[in-house]
């Protein structure tokens, strides 16, 4: 039984900081996400305003899957992470060329 105890504690101590590290990859790219959001070039049109803001929640969705990718283990969890990286790029990609095409989309309105 104390065998069974130090393995396990032994095993406990080995993943926390990993968890720890994992953990604090998803909150930088939350807390990165929130700020680039809430800092995205707003002019009121809407399809405008959707895709700047879009972009960044995007690129924290592929901060979020690159922690999964660093540490996650489950191969279907990285699999879809793998997935996420890719789609959400792709979309980021679309979104940009978007904006590049429709300048009037990205000038300030006068008020």
């Amino acid at each position: 039984m104390v065998v069974g105890l130090l393995i396990g504690a032994t095993a406990v101590a080995q993943i926390e900081p990993r968890a720890a590290e994992f953990m604090q990859a998803m909150n930088a790219g939350m807390t990165r996400m929130d700020r680039d959001m809430a800092a995205a070039p707003m002019n009121g049109n809407i399809d405008h305003d959707f895709a700047t803001m879009m972009m960044p929640h995007h690129q924290g969705a592929i901060d979020m899957a690159k922690a999964e990718l660093s540490y996650g283990k489950d191969p279907v969890m990285r699999r879809l992470a793998q997935e996420i990286l890719v789609d959400q790029q792709s979309e980021i990609d679309a979104m940009k060329l978007w904006l590049s095409k429709n300048p009037d989309n990205t000038r300030k309105k006068d008020r």
